[in-house]
């Protein structure tokens, strides 16, 4: 049965790690994986979360399966977190959620539900987007078209050539949105361009799908939210696909969780009914540990106050490593202007060269990040600053 399947390639970002741990060169660098890494390269257990975990230890009893939608304090916190406490969508019951295996298993699970609802209708995605948008969505059998959104040449966002072709995207179809930190780019909508998104939905009736990973890492936890309210406060339909791998740390907890706001509480049901038989067709019974430590810190006043610092700090960190990133350059003579980096939020940047020179700079001086040019501005440091932005002069 298996000789019929050939081998297939390996993927871009795992393949780069392969290759980094296979260097033998003493000051690589890896700007390739996304996660978030602190001075000294570790990706640290936040001091709050270390604290839930031994919250839980001692008042967990039993091992047995959690309710199918997940754990209710974990769904309960998110979705107050995501969008407000008092946020009249939530008083007024149209919020059907179910907590997912990661932002990934958030993604896969939405992708689904639209399918049930219409098989035929088109996902839009920005040009570029995280690469594992398209196997999540298009393997759910969705079609899958792009809308531009980010120039090279320019290092900015296209938005006047981005709405144009979100007016011409038919009533009934889904765009895919970064709420923030827009991976890869790290180019984001003000809130006056999330003004026009939202009355371009309403004039064309497309469903707009917010993905929210990096919530917190952009201007802030309430700021990052902005685009995302505007749309389920003023639209009768939004989907929402969350990850706490990032703000909270949790990557190998695998946290996550799918939203859908609906017109009313009655479709409310219905969507609640249909998800849950989706996550039950996929892996039946939800995990429960991440949302439980979710659940904890977001339900205790003193923890939830240190998580947020917490965050804070993380954000405040990489946006001082790209304003150093961007000093180095200029006094090891760069021939680019870089400064847009400065301006670009959260985990990740485009750094706007061609492939041969990301190639250039790993085979030349054991830096690795993807040939889109895209780096995890968390994987720089202090320590390595000074090696990295020689090494990216050295091949303008």
């Amino acid at each position: 049965m298996f000789e019929v399947l050939p081998q297939l390639p390996a993927d871009p970002i795992l393949g780069l790690s392969t290759a980094f741990k296979a260097d033998t060169n003493p000051n690589k660098i890896d700007l390739g994986v996304g996660v978030y890494k602190d001075e000294q390269g570790r990706t640290p257990i936040l001091n709050s979360v270390a604290k839930a975990q031994t919250i839980l230890l001692g008042k967990e009893d039993s091992k047995t399966y959690i309710t199918p939608q997940g754990v209710q304090g974990y769904i309960d916190g998110m979705l107050q977190l995501m969008l407000g406490k008092a946020n009249p969508v939530l008083l007024a019951d149209r919020i059907a959620a179910v907590q997912a295996p990661g932002g990934c298993g958030a993604l896969r699970i939405l992708a689904e539900l639209i399918k049930r609802c219409d098989d035929t209708l088109t996902v839009w995605v920005s040009d570029p987007t995280w690469a594992n948008h398209i196997p999540l969505i298009g393997n759910a059998g969705l079609n899958i078209e792009t809308y531009p959104y980010f120039d090279k040449d320019s290092a900015s966002i296209k938005f006047d050539a981005m709405i144009d072709s979100l007016k011409q995207v038919k009533k009934g179809d889904v765009v895919l949105l970064h709420g923030c930190c827009h991976n890869p780019t790290g180019a984001d909508l003000t809130n006056e361009q999330w003004q026009v998104v939202l009355e371009t939905a309403q004039q064309t009736g497309f469903i707009p799908f917010v993905d929210v990973a990096y919530q917190g890492f952009g201007d802030g936890l309430e700021e990052d939210a902005y685009g995302m309210r505007l749309l389920v406060n003023n639209l009768p339909e939004v989907v929402i696909a969350a990850s706490c791998s990032k703000n909270f740390g949790l990557y190998r907890e695998r946290v996550g969780i799918a939203v859908m706001v609906t017109p009313n509480s009655e479709t409310r049901k219905a969507i609640q009914s249909q998800i849950q038989s989706i996550a039950r067709g996929i892996y039946s019974m939800p995990p429960s540990y991440g949302g439980a430590l979710v659940d904890i810190i977001l339900n205790d006043e003193t923890l939830c106050a240190e998580w947020k610092t917490e965050v804070e700090d993380m954000r405040v960190r990489m946006q001082d490593l790209r304003g150093l990133l961007v000093a180095k350059m200029n006094e090891y003579g760069s021939s680019k202007d870089f400064e847009f980096v400065k301006k670009q939020k959260g985990m990740f940047s485009f750094l706007c060269i061609t492939p041969e020179q990301v190639q250039a700079v790993r085979d030349q001086h054991s830096v690795y990040f993807v040939g889109s040019s895209r780096v995890n501005i968390a994987g720089i440091s202090k320590a390595n600053v000074d090696t990295l932005a020689k090494a990216l002069v050295s091949v303008l």
